[in-house]
């Protein structure tokens, strides 16, 4: 409760004085005609189908687009009350959710067709890739844009890309908001307000208070966040317009520690997790912690030249701060076998700022009988992290390494640092002692860009989609302070360098049978230079290696980026009167230049990796009554060729074989995803809606010996319309209670996902 006071503060003062005109106004127009508009305009957006993309770097409707596209609208998103981005992604086939150990393990870590994307995500087209847990509460809808896409990106984009579109001032009077609570200490408010003032003037702002424990948990994961988004636009109906927004989220979380994999057959640390209790949490409640902090500020100004072509600017500032230490239930000294569990910790602390530049000219334009759709524009960003640690000591135990032989429970007393491995105790007294160690590193990106893409309509049937980007990436780590010890220490002051520059290409053909259908054949490609993620990702910096000699990050100092090429064949089709979105592609994804070892001990781009795939989906209205979003997603992944194996006994000279994981299934792959989302309007008043989430096995390391199983978890929705304004909306999620696993970490680990759960919101819109 002394949350939801301090959320009521923090609401009452955001909102108090940019609201209370809006509001009254809202409140006061009774007249039938203008709330009609105001339905119909709602209806209007929060469709199941989407059919244009809201980044502008899109040329087409999505139906000419020669790329997989799937669009979490904001229909889906209000229909299953997700509230993360990481829940909001659960929606979409042919993703699953990593889990890191360094930078990034209880962040956003999403994997598109098999490859990490986790440097590949946007807000409003702007690369937005540091650690974090990614709200809802002021995002429209998200856009997934699946197979190689440097070319609209830039660097990363292996498997795909996450656009997250923002909610900005427009024009209209708006209204809506929602309060829920919950099983599980769930409690959320939402409030979402546009005013219009006139004379091309608009204002918006979002708010949040949120707090939950983890459904299923006793003693537990716990997850607080706060949150606030203001926008003022502008110009409105004018030709030159300009927004002002900024976004802030601050979170205060007790994280989940997973549950570690283990074999009782062989008593080894591999197979899938240990059957414990469902909801076993093997964290410590009075020592661990994940604090973070995230703000951004952007200004965009766009002038319509003529009619037709637009010259737009987006200049975005974005600062990120996460702090944490938190349990990873490691079992690599094979603590179980006597029924305990080693609470190792994981630690981090980084501090990342970043400027982003996009310059941009687009529109439509006709040379002869060709008719062009067009993106042209160059795009300068800079990001640096400080990145350092929390250091732990124990008064009591000195034992207490993050790794190795320290990490077996061999003390007289552990004073919690063992824990039983079915029946822990999150209570245990912590004695010890956390002081912060910041800015241990210093890593810094700038990356320079030009592209140009472009929609070609040779004649209504037949259409050529081009594109081409220019990227120089520099990156540098500086060490401030000695890293690592013995034949791996770094000094402080050393600084390694990596600068690359390369071309990204696309490519397709589309042919129309109909106005309303595509079929396609495409070819893009990606690139993933060294220290893409700038240091603030999953596994820490990359320049250099982890746990290398000096000698070692001097090679990968020079490492060329990662090569990846996508073919995909397929086909669109709006029916049942353009209510209805089918699609259908068959793909391949190659991954070559891979960082890997070679013969003589460093690494090299040496490695590759293929995913083979198809993918269904059907997006819409069956009937003016009967909603649907389903999709499936199969993927066929194989490790080429993994680089080689140092085989030799231990002190004896190196002897290096091909890696036994050749042939292996990729790690974080499903081979078989399926979603489906269904809604039905029983009655004028009543909708209810069913939905399903079906994944297989996924393997958590390249050697296929550790995965969580695959599962199927049902969800149930029912929204009661109280009026025309209000409505209560009841969620039940996982409603059999499956214990199943989300993420799947190549050692230690896997983090076990939510148990049923409820909860019942009350919605307003005007």
């Amino acid at each position: 409760m002394a949350f939801i006071k301090t959320r009521k503060k923090i609401v009452s003062s955001a909102i108090m004085s940019s609201l209370s005109v809006m509001a009254g106004n809202a409140f006061a127009q009774q007249e039938v005609t203008q709330l009609d508009t105001i339905q119909t305009q709602a209806i209007a957006e929060q469709g199941l189908k989407v059919d244009q993309s809201a980044n502008s770097k899109f040329v087409a409707p999505l139906l000419d687009t020669p790329k997989s596209v799937s669009i979490i609208s904001k229909q889906l998103i209000a229909d299953t009350q997700v509230t993360t981005l990481s829940d909001a992604l659960r929606t979409v086939p042919g993703i699953t959710l990593g889990a890191g150990e360094g930078g990034n393990p209880n962040g956003d870590r999403p994997f598109i067709r098999g490859y990490n994307s986790e440097s590949s995500m946007y807000v409003d087209g702007v690369r937005n890739a540091t650690s974090q847990n990614r709200e809802m509460f002021a995002v429209e809808q998200v856009e997934v844009t699946k197979g190689s896409a440097s070319a609209m990106g830039g660097a990363g984009s292996t498997g795909g890309s996450i656009n997250m579109i923002s909610k900005v001032a427009k024009k209209g009077d708006a209204l809506e908001g929602s309060v829920g609570a919950g099983t599980d200490n769930y409690q959320r408010i939402t409030l979402d307000g546009n005013k219009d003032f006139g004379n091309g003037i608009a204002a918006r702002i979002a708010v949040l208070g949120h707090q939950n424990e983890k459904a299923g948990q006793t003693d537990g994961a716990e997850y607080k966040r706060a949150g606030i988004a203001p926008s003022i636009t502008f110009g409105l109906d004018t030709a030159t317009r300009a927004t002002l927004s900024y976004y802030y989220l601050k979170s205060d979380d007790t994280p989940d520690s997973g549950v570690p994999y283990w074999n009782s057959a062989d008593k080894t640390a591999t197979g899938k997790p240990l059957n414990a209790k469902q909801g076993i949490y093997y964290g410590w409640l009075d020592r661990d912690f994940q604090k973070q902090e995230n703000q951004s500020g952007t200004i965009k100004l766009e002038h319509d030249i003529t009619e037709n072509i637009t010259l737009r600017n987006m200049a975005v500032y974005n600062k990120s701060d996460n702090n944490y230490l938190w349990t990873q239930p490691d079992d690599s000294q094979k603590n179980i076998a006597n029924g305990e569990v080693w609470r190792r910790v994981n630690t981090n602390l980084t501090s990342t700022d970043s400027f982003t530049d996009q310059l941009s000219l687009a529109g439509k334009l006709n040379t002869g009988s060709l008719k062009h759709s067009f993106n042209v524009g160059a795009e300068y960003s800079k990001q640096e992290s400080d990145r350092g640690t929390n250091i732990v000591t124990d008064p009591n135990t000195s034992s207490i390494g993050g790794s190795g032989a320290t990490n077996s429970c061999s003390l007289a007393n552990s004073n919690g640092w063992c824990t039983d491995a079915y029946n822990p105790n999150a209570k245990d007294a912590w004695v010890g002692n956390v002081s912060a160690n910041p800015n241990v590193t210093n890593i810094s990106s700038k990356t320079q860009s030009i592209y140009a893409l472009n929609n070609i309509e040779i004649t209504p049937q037949w259409l050529l989609d081009l594109g081409i980007r220019w990227d120089k990436f520099d990156t540098d780590i500086t060490y401030n302070k000695d890293s690592g010890s013995g034949a791996n220490l770094i000094k402080a002051g050393t600084v390694y360098e990596s600068s690359n520059d390369f071309f990204n290409y696309q490519a397709g053909l589309t042919f129309k049978p109909t106005e309303n259908s595509s079929i396609y054949a495409s070819y893009a490609t990606s690139a993933n230079p060294v220290g893409v993620d700038a240091g603030d990702g999953s596994e820490g910096v990359s320049v250099p290696g982890r746990n290398t000699t000096d000698a070692q990050s001097r090679a990968i100092n020079n490492l060329k980026p990662e090569e990846v090429k996508t073919y995909e064949i397929g086909t669109k089709w709006d029916v049942l009167n353009d209510k209805l979105k089918l699609t259908a592609a068959i793909f391949r994804t190659e991954k070559e230049n891979t960082r890997a070892l070679d013969t003589d001990g460093f690494t090299r781009n040496i490695g590759e990796t293929r995913v083979d795939g198809i993918e269904l989906g059907a997006n819409g209205n069956l009937t003016d009554k009967w909603a649907l979003s389903l999709g499936y997603t199969y993927l066929d992944s194989e490790i080429i060729d993994a680089g080689f194996v140092n085989t030799a006994a231990s002190g004896q000279p190196a002897v290096y074989a091909p890696s036994p994981t050749n042939g292996n299934q990729v790690q974080n792959v499903a081979k078989n995803s399926a979603t489906l989302w269904t809604t039905y309007q029983v009655l004028p008043q009543l909708n209810l809606g069913v939905g399903a989430i079906a994944m297989d096995k996924v393997y958590g390391d390249a050697a296929n010996t550790k995965y969580v199983s695959g599962y199927v978890r049902y969800d149930a929705m029912a929204r009661y319309n109280v009026n025309k304004n209000v409505d209560l909306q009841l969620n039940v999620n996982n409603v059999s209670n499956e214990r199943y696993f989300t993420k799947a970490y190549a050692s230690h680990y896997a983090t076990e996902a939510e148990g049923r759960s409820a909860v019942l919101s009350l919605n307003f819109k005007y």
